[in-house]
């Protein structure tokens, strides 16, 4: 049934060039002492399977062009390892990480660049409107060299550019979104 709807949408759309996997959530702060089975596997199918899936279905529509893209949504937290109660979300960004190294080796002979990028704090956004309280932000700004917090159009335009980085060389590579946080 994926299949079908995969071929579907690319008849639709004349083919498919890029792929950005952008799917994630927190879900909810769990600490480890309080993280159920299910709880994990929720957070790493939302942020990590979901993008397994969309990947294999879109790889073959991918290879029919020689300088196709994707590039795959990860946090900084899958760096820095987040704030304290972020265990499973930081993990399945981590893992992202190592997803989109795998992918370019994978799927660089087909002719499909694989990249990330990394966010940091991103304001103005749902996952930060529900997750980051005005301290933490204050507090996480002041540590940014730039001294400013992101926004949604930084981390658009450097998925663009990873995107759309014609005949490109950049492959496996991660674009780390944070205002010059170096401490990763």
């Amino acid at each position: 049934m994926r299949m079908q709807w995969s071929k579907k949408t690319v008849e639709v759309l004349g083919g498919l060039d890029i792929l950005i996997n952008n799917a994630g959530s927190l879900v909810a702060r769990k600490m480890l002492s309080e993280m159920e089975t299910g709880f994990w596997h929720k957070v790493m199918d939302i942020n990590l399977t979901s993008m397994m899936f969309v990947t294999r279905a879109a790889s073959p529509y991918l290879a029919k062009n020689d300088n196709s893209s994707i590039v795959n949504l990860a946090s900084l937290a899958g760096r820095k390892g987040g704030h304290p109660g972020s265990l499973a979300y930081a993990t399945s960004k981590g893992a992202i990480l190592t997803l989109t190294r795998a992918l370019s080796a994978e799927l660089g002979p087909q002719g499909t660049r694989v990249n990330a990028v990394a966010p940091g704090l991103i304001l103005g956004t749902s996952f930060h409107n529900t997750h980051t309280t005005k301290e933490s932000a204050t507090t996480t700004t002041a540590s940014i060299p730039i001294q400013r917090a992101g926004n949604a159009a930084d981390v658009a335009r450097a998925v663009l550019y990873l995107a759309s980085e014609y005949d490109g060389f950049i492959t496996g590579a991660t674009l780390d979104i944070n205002g010059g946080v170096y401490n990763v």
